[in-house]
């Protein structure tokens, strides 16, 4: 039989118990800051740890000045393409504007001998009654096109805008001596900076009252 003091394994070894409550509870570490905060470096035990050094300037790299060369022939490169563009968008707006011009005066073109008719009417005062109010739209509407006459009795004799028909001695000299258009047969027309028919003239010369 066993006894209270024993079991068949042998006698029972006592099992120490110890008393936390007298020690009070576990703490952190020391040099750990309590709350999470940084460790108080003045106290013995703390970690002594050495503040981050600060980065020094990198120094230039071996190819930094070819990377240079290459970025300003780059941005050259980039200005260069750039005023390139913007001459070819002048010139295909300046294109543009002639196409326009052009095949706005074709059609003015085909209309001048409806214009002489309409002023050799007026010469013979027969533009009256609805007439003259047709007319009137048609010439209104043709100089909101562009179409522009010319031709004026007494202004100095042009030979881009003017052709002389006939040529007469003057009647009194001129104070320059130069050729003056003295009757407008058939008015000249433009459109823009483009000739559509020189004025037909009858010129006043100087030299035509020489001998031959």
């Amino acid at each position: 039989m066993s006894t209270p003091s024993g079991s068949r394994y042998g006698p029972r070894q006592p099992v120490p118990v110890r008393d936390q409550r007298r020690n009070g509870p576990a703490g952190p570490p020391p040099g750990t800051p309590r709350g999470g905060g940084p460790a108080d470096t003045s106290r013995p035990g703390a970690s002594d740890v050495p503040p981050a050094a600060q980065p020094e300037e990198p120094a230039d790299a071996p190819g930094a000045e070819t990377l240079r060369g290459q970025l300003a022939e780059r941005t050259a490169d980039l200005q260069r393409v750039k005023a390139e563009y913007d001459n070819y968008r002048k010139q295909v707006r300046r294109d543009r504007l002639a196409v326009r011009e052009a095949a706005a005066a074709n059609v003015l073109r085909g209309l001048l001998p409806v214009l002489d008719a309409l002023a050799q009417a007026r010469a013979q005062n027969e533009v009256t009654g609805g007439f003259a109010a047709v007319a009137d739209a048609l010439e209104t509407r043709l100089a909101e096109l562009g179409l522009q006459d010319f031709g004026e009795a007494g202004e100095p004799f042009d030979p881009t805008r003017h052709e002389a028909i006939s040529r007469v001695p003057p009647a009194e000299p001129t104070a320059t001596g130069g050729m003056t258009c003295t009757e407008v047969v058939r008015r000249g027309y433009r459109v823009g900076d483009q000739l559509l028919r020189a004025a037909e003239v009858v010129v006043a010369d100087p030299a035509a009252s020489a001998p031959a």
